[in-house]
Parts: C-alpha cells; sequence; structure tokens
C-alpha cells in the first residue's frame, strides 16, 4: 500500500487532530542527520489512532502535571521506502544500531512509535543533554546513571528526560534502550504480526 493513500485508511489518524501537541517533522526537512528531505511530497503527519489516543493521554498528563509544558512530534509515521533509505545511509557502520532492521519493520512504519520532545513555555526545546537523532551514547537511556556520574548530563538534563518519559509512560508509551526520543505504543512483535506496514 502507497503511503499516499494513508488518509483512505480507517486505523490512522492525523496528527493534527491531536490537540495540544506540536509537529517538526525532522525528516520532512533537511534539519536530520541525512541532511536533506526524506518526506519529499508525502504527508506523514500520521499515527495509527491507538498511539494517537496515547498522545491524547501525554497531553492530559502534562496539562495536569507540568502545565506550560508541550510535547513536540519530531517524527511519527515513517514509511517502510524511508526506513529502508536511512538504513542504506548508514551501510557499513555501527551506527545502525539505531535503526531497525528493514527485514524486521520499524515500528514508525506502522504509525505504532513516535520521536518526541518537550517545548517548555517559551516553545524552546527543553535540553536534554543530547540531540535528537545524536547517535552517540550520551542518548542512551541505559547509560544515564554513568553519564549523571561522569557529569556528562545534569540533573537538570535528566529531569528532563525523566519529565518526558514519565509523560510518555503515562499514555501506555515505552521507551528503548539506545535513544531517549524514541518510544514505541505496543508490542513490537504483535505489531509487525497484526498491524497494517505503510510502505
Amino acid at each position: 500500500m502507497l503511503s499516499e493513500l494513508i488518509a483512505e485508511q480507517a486505523d490512522f489518524r492525523p496528527l493534527a487532530t491531536i490537540d495540544g501537541i506540536r509537529v517538526d517533522l525532522r525528516y520532512a526537512g533537511a534539519n536530520n542527520f541525512v541532511g536533506r528531505k526524506l518526506y519529499g511530497e508525502l504527508n506523514c503527519a500520521w499515527l495509527h489512532r491507538e498511539a494517537a489516543a496515547g498522545l491524547d493521554a501525554v497531553v492530559a498528563y502534562l496539562r495536569t502535571h507540568h502545565p506550560g509544558h508541550t510535547l513536540l512530534v519530531l517524527d511519527a509515521l515513517r514509511p517502510h521506502r524511508v526506513q529502508q533509505t536511512l538504513w542504506q545511509w548508514l551501510a557499513g557502520t555501527d551506527l545502525q544500531q539505531y535503526l531497525a532492521d528493514p527485514g524486521l519493520g520499524s515500528i514508525h512504519s506502522f504509525g505504532m512509535a513516535v520521536d518526541v520532545t518537550l517545548l517548555d513555555g517559551a516553545g524552546v526545546e527543553l535540553d536534554m543533554g543530547s540531540g535528537f537523532d545524536e547517535m552517540t551514547e550520551l542518548s542512551h537511556p541505559e547509560h544515564e546513571p554513568r553519564h549523571l556520574a561522569q557529569g556528562l548530563l545534569s540533573d537538570a538534563q535528566m529531569a528532563n528526560r525523566w519529565m518526558l518519559r514519565q509523560a510518555m509512560l503515562h499514555g501506555g508509551f515505552s521507551g528503548i534502550a539506545s535513544e531517549w526520543w524514541h518510544f514505541d505504543f505496543g508490542d513490537r512483535t504483535l505489531v509487525r504480526q497484526g498491524y497494517r506496514r505503510i510502505d
């Protein structure tokens, strides 16, 4: 199925219908690690309706517990063809660890994963200690205790990561060990087996 036809699919919901978020899809522009637009004319501002409902819950959590903070979506639905392009771009490097093998399928391609950060009341991104798609160990949640002890992450940066993580967990999302910005909605195996992939 072509991603251009996503609007015809009842299982998907446009990000524009999720009140209280901001959207800046980095692969729709050149502000990404490849340095060029990857989505072209494709409208990828969509999620599976289940994941979109999860973001509704994240917004409600932030309004109650961290008023003034806004969720910024950096990537949502990522067509399989774009995942293949990213995989090929990093071919032959150990940086492929930061991408799902297209042979398995990225959860982004099912509309069941998001890349996100938080904005403060002035609309400025919170300092998370490393940037989106910064492919270094400093981005790994699993290494945060060591980085904090070594002074590579500050208490304030850790507090920002914790705020984001708690909000996303409240919405039913789960994080991964290597990227503070990435969150899945649902079990990866079940998603790959039972959900529609956008090619």
